[in-house]
């Protein structure tokens, strides 16, 4: 089996595969990372060129984009998916999910990427921009534009984002 496909389809009902588009582009995603962890051949020359196909199209499909390039950790979950969008350079930590709409990549061209920990939830039309560190477990709000960051267990809201903590965490 791909690395790290297992645990995410353990965050999907079962029969994800007919019912859930967004698990044919982690897929796809899983697919080309396990093929680059092959040592050179035809036979990765070969699979290179299908997953470039199949990104393609379960792109065109899905409106999901995440390239092999991106560094996303095991149990990633897509609800509703359509406009998602992820810089190639982004990492991205376990167990997070992203909903429709969620954009994180740089504010400039070339600018440097998010790096978002493990277990983050990202509301619809979230937008996560910039050289920015997202801590473990935080909330980021639906349609949030966050331009800073946002420390563990912590929830951005608004435009620009501001941060707001849970009262158990600030004691």
């Amino acid at each position: 089996m791909i690395p790290n496909l297992k645990e995410d389809l353990e965050r999907y009902p079962k029969s994800a595969w007919f019912r859930e588009q967004s698990i044919w582009a982690i897929a796809v995603y899983r697919f080309g990372r396990w093929n680059d962890s092959r040592p050179p051949s035809v036979s990765r020359r070969l699979c290179d060129r299908i997953y470039w196909l199949s990104f393609r199209i379960v792109e065109t499909i899905t409106g999901i984009s995440f390239t092999k390039e991106a560094d996303i950790g095991p149990g990633l979950r897509i609800y509703h998916f359509g406009n998602i969008f992820l810089h190639s350079d982004v990492q991205l930590g376990s167990h997070c999910t992203l909903r429709q709409g969620v954009t994180i990549g740089n504010r400039v061209e070339g600018g440097p990427v998010p790096t978002v920990g493990d277990g983050v939830d990202f509301g619809a039309y979230a937008q996560v921009l910039g050289g920015i560190k997202i801590g473990n477990a935080a909330r980021i709000g639906a349609m949030s534009v966050v331009l800073n960051d946002v420390p563990a267990n912590a929830t951005a809201v608004g435009v620009p984002a501001r941060i707001l903590y849970n009262q158990a965490d600030q004691t």
